[in-house]
C-alpha cells in the first residue's frame, strides 16, 4: 500500500515504514504528525484518486529528529565591475518515519 501525500508544500510518495526528510516541521523528536492532504491511494491494486484529497484518508508518521542539508554556495560576479557576492545556505529538514496510511 502506498500514498502520494502533500507534506510541508511538496508531494511525496509514501508506504509505511518509510523514512524521508520534508522541509522543516514545527515538531519535536518522538512526536507523532498526521498528514490529511491525502491525494492518491493505492490498495492491492485498487487506486483512489481524491478530489482534490481522498475523503477520510490519513497518513500518520512520527518524528526521528531535525537535521541541515549540505551547504549550498551561491556565488554571483560580473566581470570587469568588481562587484562579486558570495552566499551559502544551509536548508532545514525533519526526519520522519511513515507509521500508518489509512485510507
Amino acid at each position: 500500500m502506498f500514498a502520494i501525500v502533500t507534506i510541508a508544500g511538496q508531494q511525496f510518495k509514501v508506504e509505511e515504514g518509510q523514512e524521508l526528510f520534508v522541509h522543516q516541521l514545527e515538531a519535536g523528536e518522538g512526536d507523532q504528525v498526521s498528514f490529511a492532504e491525502v491525494l492518491l491511494t493505492e490498495n492491492n491494486g485498487q487506486v483512489t484518486v481524491g478530489k482534490p484529497f481522498v475523503s477520510g484518508a490519513v497518513v500518520t508518521a512520527s518524528v526521528i529528529g531535525q537535521q541541515k542539508g549540505d551547504k549550498v554556495i551561491v556565488f554571483k560576479k560580473k566581470r570587469r565591475k568588481g562587484y562579486r557576492v558570495k552566499n551559502g545556505h544551509r536548508q532545514s529538514f525533519t526526519k520522519i518515519k511513515v507509521e500508518s496510511i489509512n485510507a
